[in-house]
């Protein structure tokens, strides 16, 4: 499989930082009992600004789980349908030429899908197959990519589309005080992402994917998740996910390039998810890389926040249009994420 196209898109309302943490003050000032607490946590997270799906002034109006979840529809389905489009022109491709569609997200739910809304909107096949994924949150970027390969493995001749939309912003709970909400608050944005994969016997310039591997770590579903209430999706974050970087991912990235015949000095591009400043400092750490080698991962936490499964796409599609590595060089994409586990794709540029 080759990776042929990579393409991005947000929702239109875009704020600073600190235009969002004003109105969080405002809109906790009564009921925070310490709102420089607030501040301090926003600042930490190292993000200067962040798409949301709907225009500031909006979320108070949504009352309930349901008139949230009819935003994420409404509003996903036109990130989707934008980032598929914008990925499509990128190749020459039409979208009747895609055999399969791959979508995740973990920040809403639809039922038909919203793959199935794609089909309608940019008049995909009716034959195409689609696979539908929720629940893997900020790994299903990589994990996404991993299960396209699987396919086209076995379909090398077909075309396939993995399409990414998180509307985080749509599950805040306004009235949750707990420290990984107030987090949540200050660290993750909107937006959504699409790939394009060809089969082996399709052809195409792109990183072409070489392995990948699956890592789950068990009695870990603390973690990180959604506890689902009335209310809709309250975040579980625990302050623990660096220290299973640090306990994991060196032993899992070696053994990975060990059976592949590399060590990870052989690696020299990393695209990795941008899941918090701790969680890249440990990245650095466990991988003994520096910030300029995830210098565009950084640089995407600070412009948009992080985007769940969106985000490591969005590094990607950086990597090609910025610093494309030199042909032949070995690189790894990674993300990890509730199980808790974690997903690695090496590829060759």
């Amino acid at each position: 499989m080759r990776v042929v196209g990579v393409a991005g898109a947000h929702p239109p309302h875009y704020y600073s930082q600190e235009e969002l943490l004003e109105a969080f003050l405002r809109n906790w000032g009564s009921a925070h009992h310490n709102l420089e607490r607030v501040r301090q946590l926003h600042q930490a997270v190292s993000v200067g600004g962040r798409h949301l799906a709907l225009p500031m002034e909006e979320y108070p109006k949504l009352e309930g789980f349901g008139a949230t979840n009819d935003a994420f529809i409404r509003v996903g389905t036109d990130v989707a349908a934008d980032a598929l489009s914008k990925a499509l022109d990128q190749v020459n491709m039409q979208s009747t030429d895609l055999d399969a569609i791959f979508f995740t997200s973990v920040t809403g739910i639809a039922a038909p899908s919203i793959d199935a809304r794609l089909v309608n909107r940019l008049k995909l096949r009716t034959d195409i197959k689609r696979v539908p994924i929720f629940g893997l949150g900020c790994v299903a970027g990589a994990a996404g990519i991993a299960r396209m390969y699987d396919y086209l493995r076995a379909w090398p001749t077909h075309t396939a589309a993995l399409v990414s939309v998180e509307l985080c912003s749509l599950t805040l709970q306004r009235n949750d005080f707990s420290i990984p909400n107030l987090i949540s608050s200050g660290l993750f944005g909107d937006g959504g992402a699409a790939v394009i994969g060809v089969g082996a016997e399709r052809g195409g310039s792109g990183p072409e994917v070489l392995a990948t591997r699956s890592r789950f770590y068990y009695d870990t579903e603390r973690t990180m998740g959604w506890d689902i209430q009335s209310s809709g999706f309250k975040v579980v974050l625990s302050a623990s996910v660096p220290d299973v970087v640090r306990q994991y991912l060196r032993n899992d990235v070696d053994g990975f390039l060990a059976d592949q015949g590399l060590s990870i000095k052989d690696i020299g591009s990393w695209v990795c998810h941008p899941g918090g400043p701790k969680v890249l400092q440990a990245f650095e750490s466990v991988l003994e890389i520096t910030g300029e080698d995830l210098a565009l991962t950084w640089n995407s936490l600070r412009e948009v926040g992080n985007l769940s499964s969106a985000s490591v796409l969005l590094v990607l599609r950086d990597t090609l249009a910025e610093r494309r590595p030199a042909p032949g060089t070995l690189g790894m994409v990674l993300a990890l994420g509730p199980g808790f586990c974690s997903e690695l794709v090496l590829v060759r540029w």
